[in-house]
């Protein structure tokens, strides 16, 4: 082996981390912008890669989404887990999705991540796990205090934050960045224990009804030249 050639395996190297990078700082402001169906070759063409060098680094939209978003997944989960540990459950229930719809409002790409279902995004399913867990034992210990109403069902409460949850872009772009908190205060209203309200029709979505229906909302689109034929 030539000197020459020693050294260009360290600068390919080099090259190849520099690449991942400019791919990641790219697909972090298209997502943002336009959500997790956006183009993969927009995202190739703006870190200024080909797309081959895209497919390359990320041979499928769900190792690009993991890897892009995978430190915000897990802001969520830690702020699950102090909502779990506060002393009253209907504090750390709002508190809890005021953080949600905080980083939903935040970009379109952490959106469609925390209100749909995406197939190929290992950290994603853990996280619809724990947000579901986190949910879960936040109405059980609100309806022993009884500030939730008996009736309501885990369900219930994500079916609604995914669906108040998916316009949000759409309202912090025609309003304010935080008009998303009149329509959370409304819907955690509706929550609320109150002798006088009427029985919820029935009945409530199972949790394999509700996947199905987040995955409907979900950016499913398949784009003609996109890299990813299952996105």
């Amino acid at each position: 082996m030539t000197v020459g050639a020693r050294g260009a395996a360290p600068r390919q190297r080099r090259d190849a981390r520099r690449n991942r990078e400019l791919l990641l700082e790219a697909a972090h402001e298209v997502f943002t912008e336009q959500g997790l169906d956006a183009p993969l070759d927009v995202i190739a063409r703006r870190a200024g890669v080909g797309n081959a060098t895209l497919y390359r680094h990320f041979p499928a939209r769900g190792d690009l989404v993991d890897a892009v978003f995978r430190d915000s997944l897990t802001g969520t989960m830690e702020a699950g887990e102090r909502a779990r540990s506060a002393t009253d459950a209907w504090a750390g229930l709002t508190g809890y999705l005021d953080a949600v719809f905080a980083a939903l409002a935040a970009d379109r790409g952490s959106n469609d991540l925390m209100t749909t279902r995406l197939r190929g995004v290992d950290s994603l399913e853990a996280v619809h796990e724990h947000n579901r867990a986190t949910v879960d034992a936040l109405l059980v210990r609100c309806r022993d205090e009884g500030t939730v109403r008996a009736d309501v069902t885990t369900e219930d409460v994500l079916f609604g934050l995914a669906a108040l949850g998916r316009a949000v872009p759409a309202l912090t772009a025609a309003t304010a960045p935080d008009a998303w908190r009149r329509p959370l205060a409304l819907f955690l209203a509706g929550l609320r224990a109150a002798p006088t309200a009427p029985p919820l029709p029935a009945p409530a979505l199972t949790a394999a009804e509700l996947a199905g229906v987040l995955g409907e909302l979900g950016p499913h689109r398949t784009r003609p030249g996109d890299l990813d034929s299952g996105a």
